[in-house]
């Protein structure tokens, strides 16, 4: 295996057994056996089992942020506030369907990453396309003349008050099942947008 290959092998192995075991139940050495890899190999690529985990995590948003942006640009929604909730709306489902990487991102997703990764992550299904999430929001904004006070204290703003309420919806029903709590959020989020303009 090249290199990239078995990056990928320790980075889709480690996800699997943190997602099975939790990460603090997983070794290096559990990583390394799963992926037949050997332990030392494992440190050419990462410092600890916190450093893949953040790659893990990173990965994980990175391709459900990515799947999120593929499916706005098939939309043809012209309104920038029904595009910032098509996204979310999109991306707790899928949580919903994943409830098991949702608990693994919620429980580890720290400000570094978060901003990591939402400066970082372009549309990985389209090559050509290397705007990264907080650019497209930035554009979107721009694209509708909408002249929002800080566009990246928004964002974060709007993630942060998903993913929290998201996580207590989708896996306790609380304050409501996803589905009857979603038109409760969806209008925090137009008043938020609103507020910032």
């Amino acid at each position: 295996m090249n290199k990239k290959e078995k990056e990928d092998k320790l980075i889709k192995t480690a996800f699997n057994l943190f997602t099975k075991k939790g990460v603090n139940n997983t070794s290096i050495q559990d990583i390394a056996d799963e992926a037949g890899i050997g332990k030392g190999t494992f440190y050419l690529y990462f410092k600890d089992k916190y450093d893949i985990r953040d790659k893990v995590i990173a990965s994980c948003s990175s391709k459900l942020f990515s799947d999120a942006l593929d499916a706005l640009d098939k939309s043809y929604i012209q309104n920038f506030e029904d595009r910032v909730i098509f996204m979310i709306n999109y991306i707790l489902d899928e949580l919903n369907k994943n409830k098991v990487l949702l608990k693994l991102i919620s429980k580890n997703l720290s400000f570094g990453l978060f901003n990591n990764t939402i400066t970082n992550i372009s549309n990985l299904s389209n090559i050509d396309d290397t705007e990264t999430l907080y650019e497209k929001f930035v554009n979107m904004v721009n694209e509708k003349n909408i002249n929002l006070k800080n566009p990246r204290v928004t964002l974060f703003t709007i993630i942060e008050l998903v993913s929290s309420t998201g996580f207590n919806s989708i896996l306790y029903s609380e304050p409501l099942r996803l589905d009857e709590y979603k038109p409760y959020l969806y209008s925090v989020i137009r008043s938020i947008l609103k507020e910032n303009i």
